[in-house]
């Protein structure tokens, strides 16, 4: 495959970003696998962040949004993906801390009560274990974990 020119890397990544939300290090990343220069790819995602085509706090804050309503996901498993994504500690906590305490509670409310009516347990400690143990492996705190279930 041929080299591709920086704007034929600029064009691409202009027209990606129009279609939806996307990171720095993604850019990085698909650029990388492009074997497009260091050099070039700082230009580039310099352009892209200068001309608003990225931006890492609209882009944790789209993401953020899309993994609570849609995947269901808690706090721990959001904050990791975003910080494999090279998002800074500041913009997720920022970000995170505007979600809304009782929003995040009924998410897990709705899904607990989903996964009880498939939860196969001989006693209620038992059907208790296994519903604390998923509500962690969707990346839920423990203290709001016990909260919904009326421990608080």
């Amino acid at each position: 495959m041929r080299q591709q020119t920086e704007q034929e890397v600029l064009k691409r990544l202009t027209a990606l970003c129009a279609r939806g939300e996307h990171c720095a290090y993604e850019m990085r990343e698909k650029m990388r696998r492009w074997d497009v220069d260091e050099e070039v790819q700082q230009r580039v995602v310099s352009y892209l962040e200068q001309h608003h085509f990225i931006d890492e706090e609209r882009y944790c804050r789209a993401f953020v949004s899309d993994k609570l309503a849609y995947n269901k996901w808690g706090r721990r498993k959001v904050e990791q993906a975003l910080y494999a994504k090279r998002i800074s500690r500041e913009t997720i906590n920022r970000v995170l801390e505007e979600v809304e305490p009782a929003d995040y509670e009924e998410t897990l409310r709705h899904l607990l009560e989903a996964k009880s009516r498939s939860v196969k347990a001989e006693t209620d400690y038992e059907r208790r274990t296994k519903l604390i143990r998923f509500a962690l492996s969707r990346g839920f705190t423990m203290d709001v974990i016990l909260k919904v279930l009326g421990d608080d």
